[in-house]
């Protein structure tokens, strides 16, 4: 609690729009949070949402949420974690192609 209160971090509850599908047509969960915008760093907990459905199934419902909000410290590792994951991307194609074809 206090480590939190120190790297900037607070709860907020909140309610959320959850759609979930399992069907030849589309396999997905979107949990849309109302009223509130997530940013780099945030964590949503969802509450009472079912974790699986049956096949050709799709469930929509408002549920309840909490979102931890990131701190200074968490914002800046996130930023860096996503600045060398990039960098990751570059060697993608720069390779000569017959060591493609190994």
């Amino acid at each position: 609690m206090i480590l939190d209160r120190l790297l900037g971090r607070h709860t907020v509850e909140i309610t959320c729009e959850v759609d979930i599908e399992q069907s030849p047509d589309s396999l997905h969960a979107y949990a849309i949070p109302v009223g509130i915008a997530i940013n780099p760093g945030d964590t949503v907990y969802l509450h009472g949402v079912p974790t699986r459905i049956g096949y050709n199934e799709r469930r929509t419902m408002t549920c309840r949420a909490t979102v931890v909000r990131a701190g200074w410290f968490d914002r800046w590792k996130t930023e860096m974690a996503a600045i060398f994951e990039l960098t990751e991307l570059y060697h993608v194609g720069f390779e000569p192609k017959e060591a493609a074809h190994v």
